[in-house]
């Protein structure tokens, strides 16, 4: 139940910093997952006008742009100024969006938050917490289309993630 319970937290106002966590892009378009990332953080960014977003995502099979790119376009059509937003635009899995992430945030003690599709926030967050950001998830929709799918393969990430954590120690 921490994937429901991780969705649904308190989400603090004025953050210092968003990571918009990258997903797939048809060609130059974002796929629907991806979409409801960046309107959730354009909802966020427009309420707060001091935030500033790190769109996180590189360039995967049948990408035109990165991720990243995508992201950056899509926000900026949405009134969110170029100025506020920072790419990182290499990563290709979660924990590289977040680590690479952290290396852009301005002061990385600050408040921080990580939008990803309500289904992803509990492992995006304890993998945050595993580079040492302590962050809270702005949880984005997840298409009605993927929905089933998606929590399945959510669970089998989460036992990879803590098995490979176990046999680290």
């Amino acid at each position: 139940m921490k994937i429901q319970e991780s969705s649904h937290q308190p989400i603090p106002e004025d953050a210092s910093y968003l990571i918009v966590l990258g997903a797939r892009v048809k060609g130059t378009v974002p796929s629907l997952s991806l979409q409801y990332r960046i309107d959730k953080a354009a909802d966020y960014l427009k309420a707060n006008k001091n935030t500033i977003a790190i769109v996180s995502g590189g360039k995967g099979p049948g990408e035109d742009i990165s991720e990243a790119q995508a992201m950056q376009q899509e926000l900026i059509n949405q009134g969110i100024e170029e100025a506020r937003i920072i790419m990182e635009d290499k990563s290709t899995t979660t924990i590289e969006n977040i680590a690479y992430s952290k290396d852009l945030i301005p002061n990385p003690t600050a408040t921080g938050l990580i939008v990803t599709n309500d289904f992803h926030i509990y492992r995006a967050v304890e993998m945050a917490k595993s580079v040492g950001l302590d962050m809270t998830g702005i949880p984005a929709k997840t298409p009605k289309v993927v929905l089933v799918k998606s929590y399945i393969r959510e669970y089998l990430a989460i036992t990879k993630y803590y098995l490979k954590e176990l046999f680290e120690i």
